[in-house]
C-alpha cells in the first residue's frame, strides 16, 4: 500500500528528515510520535502529496508519487487519500452536510448524490441531529467529526490525520479515538496519524517514534 524509501528533507541548512524508511502492506491504525520539531508532520505531508522530499522515493498504491504531475497528484488527494487536521479547516458558511459535500462536488457529482453521501458519514459520526449547523454553532469535537466525514467522502483507501486530537478535552479525544477505531473494525481503514497523546497512540496497531530525522 506504502512504500516510502530513504526520505530526506532539509529547511534551509537543518535538516529535518535524515533517511526515513516506512512500509504498510496491510489495512492498520498507525501512530507515529516524537518531540515537536522532530519531522513527524514532514513526513506525513511527504506521505500525503502535500509535500515533497529532497531525495528518496515514495510509493502509493503501486504508484510512484513523487514523479506524479500536479494535476495527477490533486485527483489523487481528492479520491485516494483524506486528510484531517488539528485545526479543522471548515468554512464558516457552510453547514455541516454543505462541509462534508465539498469532496463530492469538486469532482462535479450531483448535489443528491453528495447529499446522501454527506448524510449517511454524518450520521456515523452521531452528527445526524447537526446538518444545518454552522461550525460555529458546534462544539470542539463535533468540529472534528465533521472534518473527519468530510475527509472520507471519497472512501479513500488512506486517512492522514494530524495532531488530530490537538484542541479537543479529553473526552472529545476519547470520541475520536472511538471513531477511529470503529472506522478500522468495520471498513479496514488505513489510519497513520501524528499524535503527541500518548494514550490515543498506545490503541493503535503500531507505533513509531521519529527521533534525530529517523523513524524508529
Amino acid at each position: 500500500m506504502i512504500v516510502a524509501r530513504n526520505i530526506k528533507k532539509s529547511f534551509g541548512t537543518v535538516e529535518v528528515l535524515k533517511g526515513v524508511n516506512f512500509s504498510l502492506n496491510t489495512p492498520k491504525m498507525v501512530a507515529i510520535v516524537g518531540k515537536s520539531g522532530s519531522g513527524k508532520s514532514t513526513f506525513l505531508h511527504i506521505l500525503g502529496t502535500l509535500d515533497k522530499p529532497d531525495s528518496g522515493t515514495c510509493t502509493l498504491m503501486g504508484e510512484d508519487i513523487l514523479s506524479c504531475n500536479e494535476k495527477r497528484l490533486s485527483e489523487i488527494r481528492n479520491t485516494d487519500i483524506g486528510f484531517i487536521f488539528q485545526f479543522h479547516h471548515l468554512l464558516a458558511e457552510f453547514s455541516a452536510l454543505e462541509n462534508v459535500c465539498i469532496p463530492y462536488y469538486i469532482t462535479n457529482k450531483s448535489k443528491s448524490s453528495a447529499e446522501a453521501r454527506a448524510k449517511e458519514l454524518l450520521d456515523y459520526m452521531g452528527l445526524s441531529h447537526r446538518l444545518t449547523h454552522k461550525p460555529k454553532e458546534l462544539s470542539g469535537g463535533e468540529q472534528q467529526r465533521v472534518a473527519v466525514a468530510r475527509a472520507l467522502m471519497m472512501e479513500p483507501r488512506l486517512l492522514l490525520a494530524d495532531e488530530p486530537t490537538g484542541n479537543l478535552d479529553s473526552q472529545a479525544s476519547q470520541e475520536l479515538l472511538s471513531i477511529f477505531r470503529k472506522l478500522h473494525s468495520d471498513f479496514d481503514q488505513t489510519i497513520i496519524m501524528v499524535t503527541h497523546n500518548n494514550e490515543l497512540a498506545s490503541k493503535c496497531d503500531v507505533t513509531y517514534q521519529m527521533k534525530d530525522g529517523i523513524l524508529q
